[in-house]
């Protein structure tokens, strides 16, 4: 069921991380991929260890927050492949962190067009191309962090990161009749660049370990493979969820 074979996919976010793992999984199952981050060289090592296990892949170095950018991912998925079916809106950032008088108005903007706006810019050009090729499913990457929980000093990226379950569900119910599903992962603790700028002390990183009620975080393997699931006919019943991934930290509380 999880068989994506010959479907194309955009990965964003793929130079490490979740973003990373998710491309060699996909390209494990047979998609031809088109992936996506802002360091030429990680892509293009990331790249040449899908050719060398005999799967297919282009690398697009750009910045999410470029519509430019989401534009030339669907143009070269159409034009190097011929349609596309799956795109996973990954990339994004904790960006400037604190309480609300102590983060400048560029940091907030920042934080909010690289998880907000560059999921609408990357949606625009890509919706043409999955009703063309017959549907297809969507996928953004977001968080526990505003949803089902606050946590002190993430205003922005709260805000931006919730901001993608509305777009979810309203992309879900105006395009689901024409056979796109749309669906978000809300994740807990990731072992990530990112997840670790965060919990960048041993001490730190006990302590969020120990607000999951599996006492532990993720591997960004293990987050690929539920996007896996999301792109794939094994969930062709799913669409317009905020999807928990997050090793219990939503319920736990010991």
């Amino acid at each position: 069921m999880t068989d994506i074979k010959d479907k194309v996919a955009i990965v964003t976010g793929a130079s490490s991380g979740i973003g990373y793992e998710t491309a060699l999984l996909f390209a494990s199952k047979g998609a031809k991929l088109i992936v996506s981050a802002r360091r030429q060289e990680q892509l293009d090592e990331l790249v040449g260890k899908i050719e060398n296990a005999g799967g297919t892949a282009t690398a697009i170095a750009g910045d999410i927050k470029d519509e430019a950018t989401a534009k030339e991912l669907v143009e070269t998925a159409l034009s190097n492949f011929g349609g596309l079916h799956i795109a996973f809106n990954n990339a994004g950032t904790m960006g400037e962190m604190g309480s609300p008088p102590d983060i400048s108005t560029a940091g907030w903007d920042d934080t909010i067009a690289t998880n907000l706006s560059s999921a609408f810019y990357a949606v625009k050009h890509q919706i043409p191309a999955l009703l063309e090729s017959g549907g297809g499913s969507i996928i953004f990457t977001s968080t526990f962090v505003g949803y089902t929980a606050g946590m002190p000093g993430t205003i922005a990226y709260s805000a931006a990161k919730s901001g993608l379950v509305g777009l979810t569900q309203s992309l879900a119910v105006e395009y689901g009749p024409q056979g796109i599903r749309v669906n978000a992962l809300m994740l807990g603790g990731v072992d990530t660049p990112m997840g670790r700028s965060f919990a960048n002390t041993p001490e730190t990183m006990e302590f969020v370990k120990g607000l999951h009620a599996l006492k532990r975080i993720a591997q960004p393997a293990e987050i690929a493979h539920s996007a896996l699931y999301l792109a794939s006919d094994a969930s062709s019943f799913t669409t317009g969820s905020a999807m928990l991934v997050d090793g219990g930290v939503s319920i736990n509380r010991t």
